[in-house]
């Protein structure tokens, strides 16, 4: 009596199906990236120093409660009002002799900040704060300098800065990119972007 083999499983359809699957999760996985808040860090100081004297007309004090309620310069605020009071503050132009502004529209009030370089914003969040208003409030501030960033670049290059920092980060950029950062650091040493943040209240 014949021995009777046995049947062979046609594997090539199983493949196809597997790489399909392959393609498939390929496609439509996404992969998580790391987001935040830019911050520039100072530089690292091997040798301690003694921290400089800051007058207090040259501090912008934000403190956000745990109620989510914004208090600016110990006073009530909305986060809409926000951004155009620390303008106001950082574009005062109070200095005189070696601290005057040349560029500051402010109103000159000898109680604030006496020029943008000067000047620090100093953000204190409770731990009960939500995120969402944390965030709203960095947005805020950030605008306010990028703001005067913006006017003054626009008065002396014919641009803005968020324009010229779009474009020195854009990999086709084709024009002089060495040109573009010292238009960049030329605004940035103008109006630096001094944003202090407290350890939150409890």
């Amino acid at each position: 009596m014949a021995k009777r083999s046995a049947p062979e499983v046609n594997a090539g359809s199983m493949a196809d199906i597997a790489f399909l699957l392959l393609i498939f999760f390929l496609v439509t996985t996404t992969i998580e990236t790391d987001s935040g808040i830019s911050r520039k860090l100072p530089p690292w100081q091997p040798e301690e120093q003694d921290p400089p004297v800051i007058k207090q007309r040259n501090i912008f004090t934000v403190l956000v409660n745990s109620n989510n309620e914004l208090l600016v310069e110990d006073e009530s605020m909305e986060i809409g009002e926000l951004r155009a009071a620390a303008v106001e503050f950082l574009d005062n132009g109070g200095g005189t002799g070696d601290e005057a502004c040349s560029f500051c529209q402010g109103p000159k009030d000898s109680g604030s900040s006496v020029n943008p370089q000067k000047a620090i914003i100093s953000l204190v969040n409770n731990r009960g704060t939500e995120y969402g208003t944390y965030i709203a409030v960095q947005n805020e501030l950030v605008a306010a300098y990028n703001q005067l960033r913006d006017r003054e670049a626009q008065r002396m290059y014919g641009t803005t800065f968020t324009k010229m920092e779009s474009d020195y980060n854009d990999p086709r950029y084709t024009g002089d990119k060495e040109a573009l950062k010292e238009k960049i650091d030329v605004i940035s040493d103008m109006i630096p972007q001094k944003l202090s943040e407290a350890e939150p209240t409890s």
